[in-house]
């Protein structure tokens, strides 16, 4: 074997082998016992030597040349490679949508992170079997798995889980995983989690606001039930809880349709932004006084929506991505809820 090379094997060890020697190659090259392309034992001769079968070196082999950290050169064998990869973090992230909400979690995870790390977006469109796909393929070859876990149904029902999906999720090593925005009490073990309690939430900032919305007769969630990417059920809970408690009238409706048969002091909550617009554009072209006539709250900040002064109940996506990059930055395995908000505009 190349000088200064050596594979360290804990038998006792629940780690599977061939993640212990792509964590031993990569310790080896990181702490200068393995010189960036000095020549490697083939598979054959590291199998023979370490007494361990093939296709756990090949798998290892596999995972270290997709990660950059060896190249084959045809006929000559294996050498490390010069990668930055090394001495980073590296992190698969996990989204079941790339809307804007998603992305901005994700790209204040990412500069949180900083210059250490390098992170790797999936994209999994609410569908189970691409998100257990992109678990099954991906499982040994990052340091931190971030996960975002929302699917639906035949019915385009939103689902937190199937039993198929914990199954997937188990693969990966506790210490290794972090749950974002939505979690699941029935994962065993010492993970981390930052999440939104989506009852809870809007039940609370409901009550934040509830001397503005005294003034409306009836409040309306617009809850798209229909939705490609589908919203959890939760939500609806916590509202018809608010409604229920403080015995508000109450509706919920799918969408936000043409022609609405508006009455003055009705509050409606909206979450898709299409029926956003489309509920602003049939106030304004019945001279309805916004605040006044009819309220408006929208699920989810934007700065579009601060712009146009609409109030807006929402978590802090900002936080939720900062919070996870220091998570993983200093290795906290803890469950915690974040932060969501009433921000009050001139819209109730």
């Amino acid at each position: 074997m190349a000088q200064g090379f050596t594979i360290d094997i804990n038998e006792d060890s629940r780690i599977p082998k061939y993640k212990q020697i792509v964590d031993s190659m990569i310790n080896d090259i990181a702490n200068g016992r393995l010189k960036v392309g000095e020549k490697i034992p083939s598979i054959n001769e590291l199998s023979e030597a370490a007494y361990l079968s093939r296709d756990t070196v090949e798998k290892a082999y596999k995972i270290l040349k997709e990660r950059k950290v060896i190249i084959s050169v045809k006929g000559k064998g294996y050498y490390t490679a010069k990668t930055d990869l090394i001495s980073k973090i590296n992190v698969f992230f996990l989204i079941n949508k790339p809307s804007s909400y998603k992305m901005m979690i994700y790209n204040h995870f990412v500069n949180a992170m900083g210059v250490n790390a390098h992170v790797n977006l999936f994209i999994y469109h609410c569908e189970e079997s691409l998100f257990i796909n992109a678990i099954e393929k991906n499982i040994g070859a990052y340091n931190y798995y971030v996960i975002m876990p929302h699917f639906k149904d035949g019915d385009l029902n939103h689902l937190s889980f199937t039993p198929q999906v914990l199954k997937a999720i188990e693969l990966i090593p506790k210490d290794q995983l972090l749950m974002v925005d939505n979690t699941k009490p029935e994962i065993k073990g010492n993970y981390g989690a930052i999440y939104q309690d989506f009852k809870e939430d809007i039940y609370q900032a409901l009550e934040e606001g509830i001397e503005k919305l005294k003034k409306y007769d009836r409040l309306i969630l617009v809850y798209p039930s229909k939705s490609i990417h589908p919203y959890p059920r939760r939500i609806v809970h916590g509202f018809k809880f608010f409604c229920q408690k403080y015995n508000f009238d109450f509706e919920v409706l799918d969408e936000i349709y043409e022609d609405m048969e508006f009455e003055r002091k009705d509050v409606y909550i909206t979450i898709e932004e299409m029926d956003l617009v489309n509920l602003m554009r049939q106030i304004r072209a019945r001279n309805l006084t916004l605040g006044t006539d009819i309220g408006v709250i929208s699920y989810n900040e934007t700065p579009l929506k601060e712009l146009l002064g609409i109030t807006v109940i929402s978590t802090d996506f900002k936080a939720m991505g900062e919070t996870a990059a220091y998570m993983i930055l200093k290795n906290k395995k803890e469950r915690v809820k974040n932060v969501f908000r009433y921000i009050e505009r001139n819209s109730v």
